[in-house]
Protein backbone atom coordinates (compact mmCIF):
# COMPACT_ATOMS: atom_id res chain seq x y z
CA UNK A 1 0.00 0.00 0.00
CA UNK A 2 1.29 3.47 -0.89
CA UNK A 3 0.66 6.37 1.46
CA UNK A 4 -0.49 8.77 -1.25
CA UNK A 5 -3.72 10.55 -0.31
CA UNK A 6 -5.96 11.53 -3.21
CA UNK A 7 -7.87 14.66 -2.23
CA UNK A 8 -11.13 14.96 -4.17
CA UNK A 9 -12.83 18.35 -4.51
CA UNK A 10 -16.07 18.62 -6.53
CA UNK A 11 -16.99 22.17 -7.46
CA UNK A 12 -20.02 23.83 -9.00
CA UNK A 13 -20.13 27.63 -9.22
CA UNK A 14 -18.07 28.04 -6.07
CA UNK A 15 -15.32 30.39 -7.25
CA UNK A 16 -15.75 32.58 -4.17
CA UNK A 17 -14.58 29.81 -1.81
CA UNK A 18 -12.59 27.34 -3.92
CA UNK A 19 -9.16 28.96 -3.52
CA UNK A 20 -9.41 28.82 0.27
CA UNK A 21 -10.40 25.14 0.12
CA UNK A 22 -7.47 24.24 -2.14
CA UNK A 23 -5.02 26.27 -0.07
CA UNK A 24 -6.10 24.43 3.07
CA UNK A 25 -5.03 21.20 1.35
CA UNK A 26 -1.70 22.65 0.21
CA UNK A 27 -1.08 23.77 3.81
CA UNK A 28 -1.37 20.21 5.13
CA UNK A 29 1.53 18.98 7.26
CA UNK A 30 1.09 15.55 5.64
CA UNK A 31 2.68 14.44 2.37
CA UNK A 32 2.39 12.89 -0.20
CA UNK A 33 -0.96 13.94 -1.60
CA UNK A 34 -2.59 14.80 -4.90
CA UNK A 35 -5.45 17.27 -5.45
CA UNK A 36 -8.15 16.48 -8.00
CA UNK A 37 -10.75 19.16 -8.71
CA UNK A 38 -13.72 18.05 -10.80
CA UNK A 39 -15.72 20.98 -12.14
CA UNK A 40 -19.35 19.94 -12.49
CA UNK A 41 -20.20 22.34 -15.32
CA UNK A 42 -19.55 25.64 -13.50
CA UNK A 43 -20.46 28.85 -15.31
CA UNK A 44 -18.51 31.14 -12.97
CA UNK A 45 -14.71 31.45 -12.56
CA UNK A 46 -14.19 28.14 -10.76
CA UNK A 47 -12.05 26.81 -13.63
CA UNK A 48 -9.74 29.82 -13.52
CA UNK A 49 -9.39 29.53 -9.75
CA UNK A 50 -8.45 25.84 -9.93
CA UNK A 51 -6.03 26.35 -12.82
CA UNK A 52 -4.33 29.25 -11.02
CA UNK A 53 -2.69 26.66 -8.73
CA UNK A 54 -0.84 25.20 -11.72
CA UNK A 55 0.53 21.67 -11.48
CA UNK A 56 -0.48 21.41 -7.80
CA UNK A 57 -4.05 20.73 -8.91
CA UNK A 58 -5.34 18.20 -11.44
CA UNK A 59 -8.38 19.89 -12.99
CA UNK A 60 -11.14 18.04 -14.82
CA UNK A 61 -14.33 19.50 -16.36
CA UNK A 62 -17.56 17.60 -16.88
CA UNK A 63 -21.04 18.50 -18.07
CA UNK A 64 -23.24 19.25 -15.07
CA UNK A 65 -24.15 15.86 -13.62
CA UNK A 66 -24.25 16.40 -9.86
CA UNK A 67 -21.88 16.09 -6.92
CA UNK A 68 -22.00 12.29 -6.84
CA UNK A 69 -20.93 12.03 -10.48
CA UNK A 70 -18.17 14.60 -9.92
CA UNK A 71 -16.73 12.66 -7.00
CA UNK A 72 -17.00 9.41 -8.96
CA UNK A 73 -15.08 10.96 -11.86
CA UNK A 74 -12.31 12.04 -9.49
CA UNK A 75 -12.13 8.52 -8.06
CA UNK A 76 -11.52 7.22 -11.57
CA UNK A 77 -8.53 9.57 -11.83
CA UNK A 78 -7.18 9.02 -8.31
CA UNK A 79 -3.86 7.22 -7.83
CA UNK A 80 -3.75 7.12 -4.03
CA UNK A 81 -4.48 4.23 -1.70
CA UNK A 82 -6.37 6.68 0.51
CA UNK A 83 -9.26 8.96 -0.46
CA UNK A 84 -10.08 12.25 1.23
CA UNK A 85 -12.98 14.47 0.25
CA UNK A 86 -13.33 18.22 0.60
CA UNK A 87 -16.35 20.26 -0.41
CA UNK A 88 -15.36 23.41 -2.29
CA UNK A 89 -16.85 25.69 0.37
CA UNK A 90 -15.22 23.97 3.37
CA UNK A 91 -11.65 24.11 4.69
CA UNK A 92 -9.34 21.73 6.51
CA UNK A 93 -7.17 22.41 9.54
CA UNK A 94 -3.51 21.98 8.64
CA UNK A 95 -2.89 18.73 10.54
CA UNK A 96 -6.07 16.93 9.45
CA UNK A 97 -4.37 14.30 7.33
CA UNK A 98 -1.43 13.90 9.72
CA UNK A 99 -3.76 13.04 12.60
CA UNK A 100 -5.93 10.72 10.54
CA UNK A 101 -2.99 8.85 8.98
CA UNK A 102 -1.56 8.41 12.48
CA UNK A 103 -4.81 6.71 13.47
CA UNK A 104 -4.42 4.27 10.58
CA UNK A 105 -0.83 3.58 11.65
CA UNK A 106 -1.88 2.80 15.22
CA UNK A 107 -4.90 0.73 14.17
CA UNK A 108 -4.16 -0.85 10.77
CA UNK A 109 -7.52 -2.67 10.66
CA UNK A 110 -9.45 0.59 10.40
CA UNK A 111 -11.32 1.29 7.17
CA UNK A 112 -12.07 4.98 7.69
CA UNK A 113 -11.32 7.85 10.05
CA UNK A 114 -13.52 10.88 10.71
CA UNK A 115 -12.91 13.80 13.06
CA UNK A 116 -14.59 16.78 14.65
CA UNK A 117 -16.10 19.60 12.59
CA UNK A 118 -16.76 23.22 13.46
CA UNK A 119 -19.28 25.34 11.60
CA UNK A 120 -18.71 28.99 10.76
CA UNK A 121 -20.73 31.74 9.11
CA UNK A 122 -19.22 32.86 5.83
CA UNK A 123 -17.81 36.38 6.33
CA UNK A 124 -19.54 37.91 3.31
CA UNK A 125 -23.03 37.23 4.69
CA UNK A 126 -24.96 40.42 5.54
CA UNK A 127 -25.55 40.94 9.24
CA UNK A 128 -29.32 40.46 8.96
CA UNK A 129 -28.74 37.08 7.28
CA UNK A 130 -26.25 35.98 9.94
CA UNK A 131 -28.90 36.56 12.56
CA UNK A 132 -31.31 34.22 10.79
CA UNK A 133 -28.94 31.30 10.24
CA UNK A 134 -28.46 28.72 12.98
CA UNK A 135 -24.74 28.13 13.39
CA UNK A 136 -23.59 26.47 16.62
CA UNK A 137 -19.80 26.81 16.90
CA UNK A 138 -19.03 23.93 19.28
CA UNK A 139 -17.17 20.94 17.89
CA UNK A 140 -19.36 18.11 16.64
CA UNK A 141 -18.60 14.65 15.24
CA UNK A 142 -18.05 15.26 11.55
CA UNK A 143 -19.78 12.57 9.54
CA UNK A 144 -19.54 14.66 6.39
CA UNK A 145 -17.33 14.26 3.31
CA UNK A 146 -14.86 16.95 4.37
CA UNK A 147 -14.05 15.10 7.60
CA UNK A 148 -13.43 11.66 6.08
CA UNK A 149 -10.23 9.81 5.23
CA UNK A 150 -10.74 6.28 3.92
CA UNK A 151 -8.71 3.47 2.41
CA UNK A 152 -9.27 3.07 -1.33
CA UNK A 153 -10.15 -0.61 -1.03
CA UNK A 154 -12.63 0.05 1.76
CA UNK A 155 -14.35 2.79 -0.22
CA UNK A 156 -14.66 0.63 -3.32
CA UNK A 157 -16.03 -2.24 -1.23
CA UNK A 158 -18.98 0.02 -0.42
CA UNK A 159 -19.13 1.32 -3.99
CA UNK A 160 -19.29 4.63 -5.80
CA UNK A 161 -21.68 7.44 -4.88
CA UNK A 162 -25.20 6.91 -6.20
CA UNK A 163 -25.97 9.58 -8.77
CA UNK A 164 -29.75 9.53 -8.36
CA UNK A 165 -29.37 11.52 -5.12
CA UNK A 166 -28.80 15.24 -5.66
CA UNK A 167 -28.18 16.23 -2.03
CA UNK A 168 -27.99 13.04 0.07
CA UNK A 169 -25.42 11.10 -1.96
CA UNK A 170 -23.02 10.94 1.00
CA UNK A 171 -25.74 9.85 3.40
CA UNK A 172 -26.63 7.07 0.99
CA UNK A 173 -22.98 5.96 0.86
CA UNK A 174 -22.76 6.03 4.67
CA UNK A 175 -25.85 3.87 5.03
CA UNK A 176 -24.31 1.27 2.72
CA UNK A 177 -21.01 1.48 4.63
CA UNK A 178 -22.89 0.83 7.88
CA UNK A 179 -24.61 -2.19 6.34
CA UNK A 180 -21.16 -3.60 5.46
CA UNK A 181 -19.91 -2.90 9.01
CA UNK A 182 -16.94 -0.78 7.98
CA UNK A 183 -14.56 -0.22 10.87
CA UNK A 184 -14.47 3.50 11.55
CA UNK A 185 -13.05 5.88 14.14
CA UNK A 186 -14.00 9.46 14.93
CA UNK A 187 -11.09 11.45 16.33
CA UNK A 188 -11.67 13.95 19.14
CA UNK A 189 -9.64 16.51 17.16
CA UNK A 190 -10.91 19.28 14.89
CA UNK A 191 -10.22 18.31 11.28
CA UNK A 192 -12.48 20.52 9.15
CA UNK A 193 -14.50 23.71 9.20
CA UNK A 194 -17.88 23.75 7.49
CA UNK A 195 -18.99 27.01 5.95
CA UNK A 196 -22.57 28.15 6.38
CA UNK A 197 -23.81 30.41 3.59
CA UNK A 198 -27.03 31.23 1.78
CA UNK A 199 -27.01 28.48 -0.82
CA UNK A 200 -26.65 25.52 1.57
CA UNK A 201 -29.75 26.24 3.66
CA UNK A 202 -33.50 26.60 3.24
CA UNK A 203 -35.22 24.58 0.53
CA UNK A 204 -32.20 22.31 0.09
CA UNK A 205 -32.64 21.07 3.64
CA UNK A 206 -36.21 19.98 2.89
CA UNK A 207 -35.10 18.21 -0.28
CA UNK A 208 -32.32 16.47 1.66
CA UNK A 209 -34.82 15.16 4.20
CA UNK A 210 -37.01 13.75 1.41
CA UNK A 211 -34.04 11.95 -0.15
CA UNK A 212 -32.78 10.66 3.20
CA UNK A 213 -36.18 9.15 4.00
CA UNK A 214 -36.07 7.27 0.69
CA UNK A 215 -32.51 6.09 1.37
CA UNK A 216 -33.48 4.68 4.76
CA UNK A 217 -36.47 2.90 3.22
CA UNK A 218 -34.19 1.34 0.57
CA UNK A 219 -31.81 0.19 3.30
CA UNK A 220 -34.65 -1.36 5.28
CA UNK A 221 -35.88 -3.15 2.16
CA UNK A 222 -32.39 -4.56 1.53
CA UNK A 223 -32.12 -5.85 5.09
CA UNK A 224 -35.55 -7.47 4.92
CA UNK A 225 -34.66 -9.23 1.67
CA UNK A 226 -31.52 -10.65 3.28
CA UNK A 227 -33.24 -11.93 6.43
Amino acid sequence: MNNLVSVIIPVYNCDRYLAQAIQSVLDQTYQPLEIIVVDDGSTDSSAEVAKSFGSAVQYCFQVNSGTAAARNRAIELAKGDFFAFLDADDVWVEDKLTRQMAAFSSQPDLDAVFGQVQQFLSPELPENMKGKLHCPTELMPGHIPSALLIKRDSFLRVGLFETQWKLAEFASWQVRATELKLRTMTLPDLVAKRRIHESNKGIQKRQYQIEYTRILKSSLDRRRSQS
